[in-house]
């Protein structure tokens, strides 16, 4: 069949459609340049620019949400790209009172946001781009250390009032990319595992306002659901209105061709982004063939569990990029 476009590759993996070669992508953090709109819109034009990739995703702080609300963080050197934060706004139960809805015209979401509207601007359709959307309860878990899972089994009561608020406000944002031209979301959840919460818990604290700020993304013509960790209760959230789910599938289960059976939907994976860096040639050719062997058919993309290390050579990336793409012998 003749080259598809970035778009068209995107849409026909999402339906199961005939495909010249999986739809491919892999991202990670740009530390001290994800401040500011044009920074961060700047790093990922050229990050774009030299890898072509078939979706991209946008990367602001990984605490972005929690700093409107008061938190302070610093960039330490995590070969993770991750800033560390160094001051929560939640210490204690009472804190979560303190959580009210913040306005998305200033700090860091009027950064988040620009970027989205520039890097839109300079790609102009050429390929989807998602922008990096938290679950509520991921950004409670970031607002206070992790105490919210201890805080949810004492006071579940103060913990629903905290999470409404936040989910509010996630909603907004993502309503407001939207609106700005982006045509999809990535959207994380760090706390679907069982190593966290049992699946009753997560049904209660954390599916119900996924749902909530899912439904303002119904605009969206690619949303990407991401599993973070290990241990994933994969089947709790198989079943969300989402285009597409990515997780870990080479560090813990389900597989992709498990994954894809047991949604229904596209799956994004075969890649293990913790080994990545530390490859040969030939092993990380073979490992991306596995994952091109492994689909079962066309409903699948190529990428990362989760982001790359920045230890990750970029001749690496591009190697990848080829062999999904059938260029290297």
């Amino acid at each position: 069949m003749s080259t598809l476009t970035h778009w068209d590759r995107v849409a026909a993996a999402l339906a199961g459609a005939e495909l010249d070669h999986p739809p491919v992508s892999f991202w990670q953090h740009f530390p001290e340049r994800d401040q500011t709109a044009t920074a961060l819109a700047d790093v990922t034009l050229a990050w774009q620019q030299q890898f072509d990739l078939d979706f991209v995703k946008l990367m602001p702080p990984g605490d972005y949400m929690t700093l409107g609300w008061g938190a302070q963080s610093v960039y330490r050197g995590s070969t993770q790209g991750t800033r560390e934060t160094v001051h929560f706004p939640v210490r204690s139960l009472d804190d979560w009172r303190h959580i009210r809805p913040i306005p998305l015209d200033q700090g860091i979401f009027r950064e988040v946001i620009g970027a989205a509207r520039l890097v839109n601007a300079q790609i102009n359709g050429a390929a989807p781009v998602l922008q990096t959307i938290f679950s509520p309860l991921t950004t409670a878990m970031k607002l206070s250390a992790g105490q919210a899972i201890t805080h949810l089994r004492q006071r579940p009561d103060i913990l629903h009032e905290a999470l409404a608020v936040i989910t509010e406000v996630t909603r907004q944002l993502v309503r407001e990319t939207l609106d700005q031209g982006t045509p999809g979301i990535f959207f994380a959840t760090q706390c679907a595992s069982s190593a966290l919460l049992s699946s009753a818990e997560y049904q209660e604290f954390g599916a119900p306002y996924d749902l909530h700020v899912l439904a303002a993304a119904e605009a969206s013509r690619f949303t990407l659901l991401h599993l973070h960790g290990e241990d994933v209760l994969f089947a709790d959230l198989a079943g969300y209105p989402v285009h597409a789910i990515n997780w870990h599938d080479r560090r813990t289960a389900p597989t992709l061709a498990e994954g894809q059976a047991q949604s229904g939907r596209c799956v994004v994976g075969g890649v293990n982004d913790q080994a990545i860096p530390t490859l040969t040639t030939p092993e990380l050719v073979a490992h991306v063939r596995a994952a091109l062997d492994s689909r079962l058919n066309t409903r699948v993309m190529i990428g990362p569990g989760c982001v790359l290390p920045l230890t990750t050579p970029k001749e690496h990336i591009e190697t990848m990029v080829r062999v999904v793409r059938g260029k290297n012998d």
